[in-house]
């Protein structure tokens, strides 16, 4: 698949995805939902929020840098039977994370909202995995990978997949547990983290 095509499946993800998103979520509530980063500097928060960035920045990268000729893609991976994969993969996850964007309701945001409480979401994609959003992001990335196969491909996705798994464990669940307690702790025990009966219950620090 040509680089600029890719690039273009890219930008239609985020304007879509966040910008789109933002837009309903304004219009539903007054506000866009997005918290940004604003944690403390080196706090476990501040590093998954830097880690997500590079991976955002890394994925963009990637197409690029391939056309410019910059980096090197593996050859023996560009195939058509893996750029069709890849892309199958890709565009069922960026179409399925817009669905369980929509599903989280008046609760979807981007970031902990710490000065606010919203709605524990267990209904629809979230009766199966707790995190089904950041499961079809990881999804994207690794169909990102197929469709270009290079360094800055690779490490997107692990900055991506690092950052997210530090966000949940350190910062989003211990977020939710305080906020909702025992009803949060009995959806986990029985939901799993990123997959369907993989990861249920919470780390032993948190109970």
């Amino acid at each position: 698949m040509h680089d600029l095509s890719v690039l273009v499946l890219l930008v239609l993800y985020f304007v879509v995805g966040f910008g789109l998103r933002a837009y309903i979520q304004y219009r539903r509530t007054g506000a866009y939902g997005v918290q940004g980063i604003n944690a403390a500097f080196g706090s476990l928060e501040w590093i998954a929020g830097v880690l997500f960035v590079i991976g955002v920045v890394g994925a963009f990268a990637a197409p690029v840098l391939d056309l410019l000729g910059v980096l090197r893609h593996a050859s023996c991976c560009v195939t058509p039977a893996v750029q069709t994969i890849g892309l199958l993969i890709y565009l069922v996850a960026a179409i399925a994370s817009f669905g369980e964007q929509m599903a989280m309701g008046n609760s979807w945001r981007v970031g902990v909202p710490r000065d606010e409480i919203t709605a524990l979401v267990t209904g629809g994609p979230f009766a199966f995995m707790r995190n089904p959003i950041y499961t079809t992001m990881l999804a994207s990335g690794v169909g990102i990978v197929l469709l270009v196969p290079n360094a800055a491909a690779a490490i997107s996705f692990a900055a991506l997949f690092i950052g997210l798994e530090i966000h949940v464990r350190f910062v989003e669940e211990p977020h939710l547990l305080q906020i909702h307690g025992a009803a949060y702790s009995d959806y986990a025990s029985r939901v799993g983290r990123f997959l369907p009966f993989v990861g249920r219950g919470l780390s032993r620090r948190l109970g």
